[in-house]
């Protein structure tokens, strides 16, 4: 099978691949080879680099170098005392030459490779042939400590670009020279051949680690996203409940309306039959917008939504799971709008369920706070008595938790305690003119109420509390 190019020649598949080869080789080696690249300081919160002082730490960065550095000096000092043949007064220059190009491995890594390749020559020209040849000692040692750190530099088939170039450099200076008794081409095949193999596989490994990390940070990020999602779909099906209840109040009470009138005007019985339209028309918007966030297998639930009424049912339930756990209330107990006493529910619900998965043997209490300017919800556990096991589905309560106080304007903190509990402060702004009347068996003055939770157990008092805020 051949392959035919824009001109009509046909092109076989050798030729192609050939073509592709050097395509690789020129952009590898040839294109940009040159170009300015500094190495960067290396990482320093590694497990071993953590040990040291943090004056120490922050030089660590550049250890690399340092490397390079020492290599470079050993290098000028091999090729100095080394270079046979050479006279006594160039060896210093033969040092200098080969050492040269282990230092551009810190800027122009690629570029360093091809210096050292015509340093090696000159210095195999000038020195001489009766010995290992065309490396002497110090010329093996700056050739093998440049290609690695090229490799290091660069992708992992780079190395296999360098040690085919240096097999035929090896292979062709004692054939284009005529000297084949002393030429070492074999064992730096071998020493290069060793070397790139350990570097390749610590390039893949390094590589594969990377691609693992940002798919996991993507993962991560996509798990965020689809958690806030759920718990805005789960925040919609609730409201609408709520929603659906009291438009559907406002329908019944207008179609009923005119029949508690004595001959109520037509203007009247109009604006009844109006009101009446408008709010079945949006109860069917309603529905029919939740819809598309419904799913499949979702039922709607048979009784009402929860409300802080039934926060001693909530609390009796946690306690059976092992939650030791008590309740405190403060300031004049009210009837508050179904969204708020719905929303401060399910975060009770989910800081409690928080407590039970990560703090198990702990204590907790819950506060609730009626205060002129809304309401105050607090609940703090204490640290952990039995061992902690981790949970997948960590940081996803508080993300619902957070999507609930944003939608009703509040405020919300969360974190560990000085003690290393996790407490969660929650503050509902509640306007007074969108509070419904308090219900005849609430006292009109402020009063707390404490249920223990079993006896023996620790005082209900929490310490105080920021949620109490001015109207």
């Amino acid at each position: 099978m051949t392959e035919t190019t824009a001109g009509g020649t046909a092109r076989t598949p050798e030729l192609t691949m050939a073509s592709g080869l050097m395509k690789i080789l020129r952009h590898d080696l040839f294109e940009g080879a040159f170009d300015y690249r500094p190495l960067p300081p290396m990482r320093t919160d590694g497990p071993l680099l953590r040990l040291l002082p943090a004056g120490v730490r922050a030089r660590a960065g550049y250890l690399p170098h340092a490397l390079v550095g020492l290599v470079a000096v050993i290098v000028l000092l091999a090729g100095s005392f080394d270079s046979y043949g050479v006279p006594h007064a160039l060896r210093l220059f033969t040092g200098l030459i080969a050492a040269v190009p282990i230092v551009m491995t810190l800027v122009r890594p690629v570029g360093a490779f091809w210096v050292v390749l015509g340093t090696t020559a000159v210095l195999a020209l000038l020195q001489d042939r009766d010995f290992t040849w065309p490396w002497a000692p110090g010329s093996f040692i700056a050739y093998l400590a440049v290609v690695t750190v090229v490799a290091m530099r660069s992708r992992p088939r780079t190395a296999c670009w360098l040690w085919l170039i240096t097999v035929l450099f090896g292979t062709a200076m004692p054939v284009l020279t005529s000297t084949y008794g002393s030429a070492n081409a074999a064992p730096m095949a071998f020493a290069s051949a060793l070397t790139l193999l350990t570097v390749t596989v610590r390039n893949t490994r390094r590589q594969a680690e990377r691609a693992v990390s940002a798919q996991q940070q993507v993962t991560a990020v996509e798990r965020d996203r689809r958690t806030l999602l759920e718990e805005r779909t789960t925040i919609a099906r609730e409201l609408h409940d709520v929603v659906a209840h009291h438009m559907s109040v406002v329908a019944i009470q207008a179609e009923a309306a005119p029949y508690r009138v004595k001959n109520p005007p037509a203007e009247l019985e109009a604006a009844f039959v109006t009101i009446r339209e408008n709010a079945v028309a949006a109860l069917t918007e309603l529905r029919r917008v939740l819809g598309v966030v419904r799913s499949a297998d979702y039922e709607a639930p048979d009784g009402p939504q929860p409300t802080l009424a039934s926060l001693d049912e909530l609390l009796a339930n946690v306690r059976e799971a092992g939650l030791s756990v008590d309740k405190t209330v403060t300031g004049a107990v009210r009837e508050l709008p179904q969204g708020v006493e719905l929303s401060a529910y399910r975060i009770i619900q989910e800081a409690l369920s928080n407590s039970l998965r990560h703090a198990p043997g702990a204590v907790a209490g819950v506060e609730v706070s009626y205060v002129l300017g809304g309401l105050g919800i607090r609940v703090v556990n204490g640290p952990p008595t039995e061992k902690v096991l981790p949970s997948p589905g960590a940081g996803h309560g508080i993300t619902g938790m957070r999507e609930r106080v944003a939608m009703l304007e509040g405020e919300m903190t969360a974190g560990e305690t000085d003690e290393g509990g996790y407490e969660v402060a929650v503050f509902i702004p509640v306007p007074r003119a969108t509070e419904t009347s308090p219900s005849s068996s609430n006292s009109s003055t402020p009063s707390t109420s404490s249920t223990p939770s079993s006896p023996g157990a620790p005082s209900a008092a929490l310490p105080s509390s920021p949620l109490e805020r001015p109207a």
